[in-house]
């Protein structure tokens, strides 16, 4: 079946399965590998976009069900005024290790970030459960949201 999916603000018409995940439509079809697989279960969140602004886990969400949203990868994120902090964050303090779950950990912090400029410990630990990161790098993750919280915003951003 074809689908008509925005993804980073670009139609896409993808001929697939109606239960094919979001994850392989987008690496596979589309060819934009930013968004890693992980666990396939939604337990780790390598795999996280925005569905509309909110965090959602790819590797769960069936095509068919994202039709009329507007998907944004880890390829557009930087684009958004949370986003470029977020990933700013990252670079000023070196947050990365291996790097493998960092896109989805950026795609939780910039969802949290839009959502809540101004997290507290405990929201940041609601927004970031179920964010795995095998290197432990969680002190400069928490660390990071609160330096892009902190920030001014940025300037020329698309929002």
């Amino acid at each position: 079946m074809t689908y008509r999916i925005n993804v980073n603000g670009v139609d896409h018409l993808v001929d697939v399965d109606s239960d094919t995940p979001l994850l392989w439509v987008l690496r596979d079809v589309l060819g934009m590998t930013g968004t890693k697989f992980g666990c396939g279960a939604a337990l780790c969140g390598a795999c996280t976009v925005h569905q509309d602004g909110s965090a959602i886990r790819s590797c769960v969400t069936p095509i068919d069900s994202v039709a009329d949203s507007k998907i944004t990868t880890i390829e557009a994120v930087g684009e958004t005024p949370a986003g470029a902090k977020i990933q700013k964050a990252w670079l000023d303090l070196e947050v990365v290790q291996c790097g493998y779950c960092q896109s989805g950990q950026i795609m939780s912090a910039a969802a949290l970030l839009a959502s809540n400029p101004s997290p507290k410990d405990g929201d940041i630990d609601d927004a970031m459960a179920g964010n795995i990161c095998r290197c432990g790098t969680y002190v400069r993750i928490r660390e990071a949201i609160k330096h892009a919280a902190a920030a001014p915003a940025a300037t020329g951003q698309k929002g």
